[in-house]
């Protein structure tokens, strides 16, 4: 009976802490991890939401880089993470990407992590040289038909969302182009740039300011709709390959049985995050719609991209180790 009541005992003291430790969030640091090379779209967002979220939450926010595997290393640190609101991710449209090819992953793409919300919702932008003799996707299409194989496009990495978008063009256009992979988005746009590859397809955040420029030729954007800071540059659909679409997003996870009470503060933190002025008008500068979504609605976002990639993975027939 001793027994007993010292499990019963024991199992109350624990339902408590949990409400008390939620009470008391945020009491130290906290991590925020991206999983990408210094220069691309998810370090951005990354440092300007920490620098925001730690006005808002008291508490000083630190981002903190782990490369590699297309940004589930980060993942996988964070889903192994104590589930205290102290470690959390910094998450992309990559990661259903990565998801779907990698047949090892130490941890659940989906259920392992608790997510809270999305920040912004981006395009992709093919994109050329300037000087590049294709023109227009009709160009580089044609080009990749005259000779299978060669025409050359630069990844963010062999599983990220740049290469598992390169796939869905071939496959939907009947071509195959040569997969370069880069180790992150912003390498592979200094190899377009070199003349190393013929084409990427880049985050618009990446584009925007290569078009502006005059360095790269915008050759379509990958939504449903033109994109409001290019609207001259066509869809993909536009030109020929009807319901063609990709939208990545950025936003924030942590680990999976995260207390519901700091989910709900870090959403609220996200959400006012982004409502500062200047916050959103850097978002928007740097080509992103600007959107915050419930944890539920991100889980189902997520969900679905997971579905749309795992067909890619398995038409094109990549599965990486």
């Amino acid at each position: 009976m001793e027994t007993l009541r010292a499990f019963v005992l024991l199992g109350a003291m624990l339902a408590l802490a949990a409400p008390a430790r939620a009470q008391d969030y945020p009491s130290r640091l906290i991590k925020l991890l991206q999983g990408f090379p210094p220069g691309g779209n998810v370090e951005f967002v990354a440092r300007l939401l920490a620098h925001e979220m730690s006005k808002t939450l008291g508490q000083t926010v630190i981002v903190e880089a782990k490369p590699g595997q297309a940004g589930s290393l980060a993942a996988e640190a964070v889903a192994s993470a104590e589930p205290d609101g102290y470690t959390l991710l910094v998450v992309s449209g990559a990661h259903p990407a990565t998801a779907a090819v990698y047949k090892r992953l130490k941890y659940d793409p989906l259920d392992g992590l608790a997510w809270i919300s999305t920040a912004s919702f981006y395009p992709f932008i093919i994109c050329v040289r300037q000087d590049s003799r294709l023109k227009s996707l009709s160009d580089l299409m044609a080009s990749a038909r005259a000779a299978p194989g060669k025409v050359s496009s630069g990844t963010a990495g062999n599983g990220s969302i740049s290469h598992m978008t390169t796939e869905m063009l071939a496959r939907r256009a009947g071509v195959r182009f040569l997969s370069v992979p880069y180790r992150g988005e912003a390498p592979a746009a200094t190899g377009l740039l070199s003349g190393d590859v013929d084409f990427v397809v880049a985050t618009a955040a990446l584009a925007i300011p290569h078009v502006r420029f005059g360095a790269v030729r915008a050759l379509a954007v990958t939504g449903t709709a033109r994109w409001r800071d290019l609207p001259e540059i066509p869809t993909v659909a536009e030109q020929g390959l009807q319901d063609f679409e990709v939208i990545s997003w950025t936003g924030m996870a942590a680990p999976a049985a995260t207390p519901k009470p700091i989910i709900d503060r870090l959403h609220g933190a996200i959400a006012d995050a982004i409502a500062v002025p200047d916050v959103r008008g850097t978002l928007e500068a740097a080509g992103s719609e600007v959107r915050a979504t419930t944890p539920a609605e991100m889980r189902a976002l997520v969900q679905r991209q997971l579905r749309m990639w795992s067909k890619v993975a398995k038409d094109a027939r990549i599965e990486l180790e």
